[in-house]
């Protein structure tokens, strides 16, 4: 599968075009990569040809379309994917945007953080020792890591939480 689009630039003169590389000055490319929705935990194929009918291709379009209750509703009736999958996809999609978390998310995933509030709850030192003690020394990232997805965490909090319905009194 292909999990990231890389950039293409326009034709030169020569009528030939050039993808961006590790030579490019950052004042000349773009440095944007976007996961493909099936990158997402859970997805079913209809639900990524429906996303992508809509004019949403990778999880960046994703978050930006279901970040708001009231756009969550309106993609759910454009596409018939329920607004409550339609926020675990937006949940996941933020968990991506953490930089440098991406390798270790299924780890933390077993730790029970699911979401942007998830995280921002943790305690850097305890999910430290959680992720070494289960992929090891060596594959754990660094506890400064840690720090910092959980400071991301809190600069990324965007996704609007559906307000609780009200419960209902029993008449007796």
């Amino acid at each position: 599968m292909n999990y990231m689009r890389l950039v293409t630039f326009p034709p030169t003169r020569s009528g030939r075009g050039r993808s961006a590389g590790w030579g490019d000055s950052p004042t000349n490319i773009l440095n944007v990569m976007y996961r493909t929705l099936e990158y997402l935990r859970g997805i079913s194929d209809s639900d990524v040809r429906r996303l992508r009918a809509a004019g949403i291709n990778h999880t960046n379009q994703l978050v930006h379309k279901t970040s708001l209750e009231v756009d969550r509703k309106r993609l759910s009736k454009r596409t018939g994917i329920s607004t409550e999958r339609l926020l675990e996809f937006a949940h996941q999609c933020m968990l991506m945007e953490i930089s440098g978390m991406e390798r270790h998310l299924q780890a933390v995933r077993r730790f029970g953080v699911e979401t942007i509030k998830d995280l921002r709850a943790q305690d850097a030192d305890d999910l430290h020792r959680k992720l070494i003690d289960a992929v090891g020394l060596a594959g754990a990232p660094r506890r400064s890591d840690v720090q910092y997805w959980i400071s991301q965490a809190s600069a990324l909090d965007i996704i609007e939480e559906p307000e609780p319905t009200p419960a209902i009194p029993v008449v007796k």
